[in-house]
């Protein structure tokens, strides 16, 4: 965990230097079984949780030195990152250069200080939703909790006040209306993942099912 969190706060310190250059990982920027689409579309449980500013929290615990439960105010206080990155969703569209704009996640680990038994990361959401990641994915240097998409507040629809985005990953691994993130030393399944989704969700390799 020590040299691989080096790793990425040395990637980290490149990109906000402008020396970072995007990952090319195939020669063809759409994933395969993907379509392009310029609209945003939305999906998911069947709620759209409403969660006012003023009661909005974001608790970050578990395998951690400093748990942190942050109020809306204290995480807009956070340093603030803007991105450029390819959104994939599982149910076969893409969209590329989607701006998102939030706190890095790099960010959010350095303030709880993660344990060395630090190995995954599970997401719970104000709708009930729960997803989980390898510690190491969400240490990338576009992975975020977002805020705001194209200059604008995330809407609720999009997973507002604050959603996770993975843009590596099939876009259900990154929780929309995200309220916990528990740093594990085991994985545990979220809610597609429990439901037959595979557990990596890597665009490239078409890792849509288990």
């Amino acid at each position: 965990m020590k040299d691989s969190y080096i790793a990425a706060k040395e990637r980290w310190a490149r990109k906000m230097a402008g020396q970072q250059r995007r990952e090319i990982r195939s020669s063809d920027r759409l994933p395969p079984g993907q379509r392009l689409v310029t609209d945003f579309p939305t999906l998911d449980l069947g709620i759209q949780p409403e969660v006012p500013l003023d009661r909005w929290t974001l608790s970050i615990h578990g395998k951690v030195e400093t748990p942190v439960t942050l109020t809306w105010s204290q995480f807009q206080g956070l340093e603030q990152f803007e991105d450029v990155s390819d959104f994939h969703c599982v149910t076969t569209w893409s969209q590329f250069d989607m701006r998102f704009a939030g706190v890095a996640f790099l960010t959010l680990a350095d303030l709880v200080r993660p344990l060395p038994a630090a190995s995954h990361v599970y997401f719970k959401s104000y709708d009930g939703y729960t997803t989980n990641n390898a510690l190491d994915v969400m240490m990338d240097d576009d992975v975020m909790v977002a805020h705001s998409w194209n200059g604008a507040p995330l809407a609720k629809e999009h997973g507002g006040p604050a959603r996770v985005i993975v843009p590596k990953l099939y876009a259900w691994k990154g929780a929309k209306w995200v309220k916990e993130i528990i740093f594990l030393d085991r994985d545990l399944l979220g809610f597609w993942e429990l439901r037959g989704y595979s557990n990596s969700a890597d665009p490239f390799k078409e890792e849509r099912f288990a």
